[in-house]
């Protein structure tokens, strides 16, 4: 069974992240999990900080000398700005004089709306939002992304699987119909200032950034996620939680500012005839295939052996250079919101997060069906599957 959690602070000194029951054998290094780490803060419309709060990466446990031993692998990415928060972000008590004198200290007591400010504040009682925005804020994918990093490699290594992302919609502006990259895209996507495959597309989506900003506004977008070589069988019909399809979702839904999940073309078939929504079976000499990949490779909770294919919607930032109405708890009277360092648009980013959800999902499945303590294990347990399928 495949599990992960991560720990830590926007401002804090470090983020900490540990996925367990990776099998032993899979190559991963430092230099590889701070690339992807590098993806994550790429894209046209992202803020200064995104320039001067580098990520430092350091494999704490799990691996040695670039293959996963079959312990839990550990994760640490240090902050690099950690000395201007030393104080205001101390485990420890810090004398109140002292941070007294600390300007970032100050209480923030005027939520931003579309944040988790507010609602925090409610659910644990307090009056400042320093103690949500720290954990709430989407630094936090970095963990992520190292983890997904290590699923990645898992993936790709023990079972031929590659995943891709890419922007299908930014703002106004949507992609022609029928782009989707493949593996071999994927240095072009990365390429690419807002990750899109569509060169006229990318285009007006960087002038849709540029208006944004002029408006000292923000934009959301729409991303999409590409499994390919997924073997039919992963997840289940029998249980709610394991359907693949629900726990796609549910990991896509939990990135920060992500609000909605489509799986294939799942809100056209909604509108479409039932002749027109579905993907006909028909013999090959490689198998059964389906003729289209309406359903994103997933029937009943179950991949189907076509690539899976699923959409995230992200909302606009809800920090504003334009800060819009809200209330100050603290004397409840109107006041406009809380202004923290913000991006115009994160949607490129939100892509490379979802791609690592994907994989994270994916990889748990994996090692579900097929078990094994290793690689090679692996490898022929999913031989041995695929040979013997009752249905090609």
């Amino acid at each position: 069974m495949l599990r992960w959690l991560t720990a830590g602070e926007s401002h804090g000194p470090s983020l900490v992240a540990v996925l367990e029951g990776v099998p032993a054998g899979v190559e991963v290094t430092s230099t590889g999990i701070a690339a992807e780490l590098a993806r994550r803060r790429l894209g046209y419309g992202r803020g200064a900080r995104m320039s001067f709060e580098q990520d430092e990466v350091e494999i704490v446990g799990g691996v040695r000398h670039g293959r996963t031993l079959g312990s839990p692998v550990a994760v640490r990415i240090g902050n690099s700005e950690w000395p201007k928060w030393r104080t205001v972000m101390a485990a420890d008590p810090v004398d109140p004089a002292e941070l007294a004198s600390q300007a970032r200290n100050a209480p923030l007591t005027r939520p931003r709306p579309g944040h988790a400010d507010l609602a925090g504040m409610q659910k644990y009682g307090y009056t400042d939002a320093r103690p949500i925005l720290e954990r709430a804020s989407a630094r936090e994918t970095a963990a992520r992304v190292a983890l997904g990093t290590v699923a990645k490699a898992l993936l790709r290594q023990g079972l031929g699987i590659e995943v891709v992302s890419h922007v299908v919609e930014l703002g106004t502006v949507v992609v022609k119909p029928g782009v989707q990259p493949r593996p071999e895209d994927a240095v072009r996507v990365d390429a690419d200032p807002l990750r899109c495959l569509d060169p006229d597309a990318s285009r007006r989506m960087v002038e849709e950034v540029d208006a944004a900003k002029r408006d000292a506004d923000t934009l959301g977008g729409i991303v999409e996620v590409l499994a390919y070589g997924v073997p039919p069988g992963l997840g289940s019909h029998v249980q709610w939680d394991r359907k693949l399809d629900a726990r796609l979702a549910a990991a896509l839904l939990s990135i920060q500012a992500v609000k909605g999940v489509e799986i294939g073309d799942a809100f056209t078939q909604a509108r479409s005839r039932g002749s027109q929504a579905h993907d006909e079976i028909v013999p090959t000499p490689d198998g059964v295939k389906r003729v289209t990949d309406r359903a994103g490779g997933l029937e009943g909770g179950i991949t189907t052996g076509e690539p899976v294919r699923v959409r995230a919607a992200m909302k606009p930032i809800s920090s504003l250079n334009r800060p819009l109405s809200t209330v100050d708890v603290t004397t409840g009277e109107p006041a406009t919101a809380i202004n923290q360092r913000s991006d115009v648009c994160a949607v490129p980013a939100a892509a490379v997060v979802a791609e690592t959800m994907v994989a994270l999902v994916l990889a748990a499945a994996a090692v579900e069906k097929f078990g094994g303590d290793s690689v090679p294990e692996l490898r022929r347990n999913l031989r041995g599957y695929l040979d013997t399928l009752v249905i090609r």
